[in-house]
């Protein structure tokens, strides 16, 4: 009898952590931003990701969600979303009197990591 018991016991806990794990997925959107110029990688770069949104009378603002970030010595920077989005990429690295600039566009899926190479000019 203690054997059944402890048998029931153990198939009952095992079932419960089993599917208590199952429904949680990983839901976050990961975005690698790499910035390069003509000569390779550019670190610390000024990385700006923005989502503009039409207005009804047909132009554009950029709304309210915005996430900068700044690259670091392998020329990358990356972001965490918890919803997927479509961005607005805009790099910049002031170099002496120039201002080196790159702009793009990426696409975040639920539970993805998606990376995007911007050349800075």
């Amino acid at each position: 009898m203690k054997a059944l018991i402890i048998l029931v016991a153990g198939f009952f806990l095992s079932c419960f952590l089993l599917t208590g794990t199952s429904c949680q997925k990983n839901t976050d959107c990961k975005a690698t931003i790499n910035c390069v110029d003509s000569s390779g990688v550019v670190s610390n770069a000024n990385v700006l990701l923005y989502a503009t949104i039409k207005t009804s009378k047909g132009g554009t603002v950029t709304a309210d969600l915005k996430a900068n970030g700044t690259s670091d010595e392998s020329g990358t920077v990356r972001f965490t979303f918890k919803l997927p989005a479509i961005y607005d990429i805009k790099a910049t690295k002031i170099v002496g009197t120039r201002t080196l600039t790159g702009t793009g566009i990426i696409k975040l899926e639920e539970g993805k990591g998606t990376e995007k190479t911007v050349t800075l000019k």
